[in-house]
């Protein structure tokens, strides 16, 4: 069965991110190559000049998921846009000690609250410019299996 997980692309400051979103989520990093660690570091389609202490590959498993990422090579950057990462937790206390470690240094787009959907919930954009959804306590939901 295909597995559908998030990989993402940072400016310079992937390693920097990565070890803080071990940290929130409480995953394990798993891998953090940087470019001039690649077999094949000095090939130009791979690696430009000022990449080679930029992330290649980064992996961090989280419950069973994978949050991959890496960083664009200089110049080639663009801001993430038209999503967001999801987080869910059983109980509001917990989502919204996460959300707030998440939001601090970003932008709060919406405060952390109830919903009909959930007894915590809040959007924000995190200081490395990922958008983070971070949910606990569902209302109401469905029966599992």
């Amino acid at each position: 069965m295909p597995m559908l997980d998030s990989y993402l692309f940072f400016d310079g400051n992937c390693a920097e991110a990565m070890r803080f979103y071990e940290r929130v989520t409480g995953g394990k990093l798993l891998a953090m190559m940087k470019y001039g660690e690649s077999p094949v570091p000095q090939d130009p389609a791979h690696c430009g000049p000022g990449d080679m202490d930029r992330i290649m590959h980064a992996h961090i498993l989280i419950d069973g998921r994978n949050l991959m990422a890496s960083d664009s090579p200089k110049g080639q950057h663009k801001p993430m846009q038209g999503f967001s990462l999801s987080l869910f937790y059983d109980t509001p206390e917990e989502a919204k000690k996460k959300f707030d470690m998440l939001a601090d240094g970003g932008q709060t787009f919406m405060p952390w609250g109830p919903t009909f959907w959930a007894n915590g919930f809040g959007m924000c954009v995190d200081k490395f410019g990922t958008p983070w959804m971070v949910s606990g306590g569902a209302v109401n939901a469905p029966p599992q299996g």
